[in-house]
């Protein structure tokens, strides 16, 4: 029977530590998941907490820091200034847009990896989803008012910068008793994204940009595998149309990069590491770790995340294991194998009354995790972002 750790016991075990790096998602761990994007909060106190941990922390998200849509915007929100996070350092520092917006404290931006050419072609894209969006919705509910279709338009299409994405949640709800029709609508999301390559690939961009699931179930011939909705959740509701190369587990060693340079003044990868010239398999990032950077530099890791995945396929007998966070999660795990440290891998429950996950329940983890999984949590934080930023202030108080 697996048994979690206590929130005081990985406190414990944190602060025990002087060479430490949190690496947190942000979306499901402390901002609640909610149907439209742009309704997302974040908590006042949670952002003095994270200043308070300065190079000790760092997000890890497939959302983004700018824009309108971006986390900067809700730190602003929360603080009621455009002015006191620049000033005091507020901002939530890390990598963004799952590898390629980092920023500081002060919200001074760089984007590693990215050509103008990939730029330039990501600002049409959001104009491409709406039309592409509409025309499908004229077909697929010809019933509803002009209205309703164009709420249902201005929340799918979200329109960032670097991750520009369909979020279907409030479409799905609409449908949410006829589990044939969330079926047929994952598919429209898969087609109009799929378009989307193949219009990239028409500018010249044939090997810029990939599709991103959330949630998935893995990997298969170099794509991500679509979760069908089922009776008790939706399944895959979020398509991003990301940086090829931009992985979370790659911008964990740039967060790492960064870190270690920081204290030592080396950049352990190189100066122009980014998540586009890193290695693409898990083991390879562990034998670059293993050969530049040396056990007495590397921090003890602390990984949060929310969106983990596995699901029996009883067809091949095999499991199939996804999430956008699952590949991080499971580098900082081995990691802490590789150099005998005791990183901290914590799983938040996001699941909640507008968007459906599935979620650890006691020891219950189906939906999530499974016997032979080689990822374990350390800790479960039941309740959802509240529990986790409770538990975050009790951390950060030690610093």
């Amino acid at each position: 029977m697996k048994m979690f750790k206590t929130k005081e016991e990985v406190i414990s075990t944190i602060i025990k530590e002087k060479n430490i790096l949190i690496v947190q998602d942000l979306d499901g761990v402390c901002i609640p998941l909610v149907q439209d994007p742009l309704k997302r909060e974040i908590n006042k106190e949670y952002v003095k907490d994270v200043a308070r941990l300065r190079e000790k922390f760092a997000v890890l998200t497939c959302g983004e820091h700018e824009g309108r849509r971006g986390v900067n915007r809700l730190v602003e929100k929360a603080l009621n200034s455009k002015t006191t996070a620049k000033e005091n350092g507020f901002y939530l520092p890390g990598l963004a847009a799952c590898g390629v917006e980092f920023q500081d404290r002060y919200s001074n931006l760089c984007y590693p990896g990215l050509q103008d050419n990939e730029i330039n072609f990501l600002a049409k894209v959001p104009k491409l989803m709406r039309s592409m969006l509409t025309n499908e919705l004229k077909e697929f509910l010809p019933n509803i008012s002009n209205d309703l279709r164009n709420k249902f338009i201005n929340v799918a299409v979200c329109d960032t910068r670097f991750t520009p994405t369909l979020n279907f949640n409030e479409i799905l709800t609409y449908v949410k008793n006829d589990y044939i029709k969330i079926k047929d609508l994952q598919l429209i999301m898969v087609k109009i994204m799929n378009n989307l390559i193949e219009e990239s690939k028409n500018c010249g961009l044939d090997n810029s940009f990939y599709l991103h699931l959330m949630p998935n179930l893995g990997l298969k011939n170099g794509r991500e595998i679509m979760k069908y909705a089922t009776q008790n959740e939706f399944g895959t509701t979020d398509i991003q149309f990301i940086i090829k190369g931009a992985i979370k587990e790659a911008g964990l060693l740039f967060l790492l990069n960064k870190y270690i340079s920081n204290k030592t003044g080396v950049y352990p990868f190189g100066e122009n590491f980014n998540v586009r010239n890193a290695p693409k398999t898990l083991n390879k990032l562990i034998d670059l770790c293993k050969r530049k950077i040396p056990s007495d530099q590397m921090p003890l890791l602390i990984g949060v995340g929310d969106t983990v995945t596995s699901i029996k396929d009883n067809k091949d007998k095999s499991w199939l294991r996804g999430g956008s966070d699952r590949g991080f999660l499971t580098l900082i795990q081995r990691l802490g194998e590789s150099y005998k440290k005791e990183n901290q891998v914590v799983f938040v429950n996001s699941s909640n009354d507008q968007v459906l996950r599935p979620r650890v329940n006691g020891i219950d983890m189906k939906g999530i995790s499974d016997p032979n999984d080689d990822l374990k949590f350390d800790m479960v934080i039941n309740d959802g972002p509240k529990e986790y930023i409770d538990w975050f202030k009790q951390l950060a108080s030690n610093f």
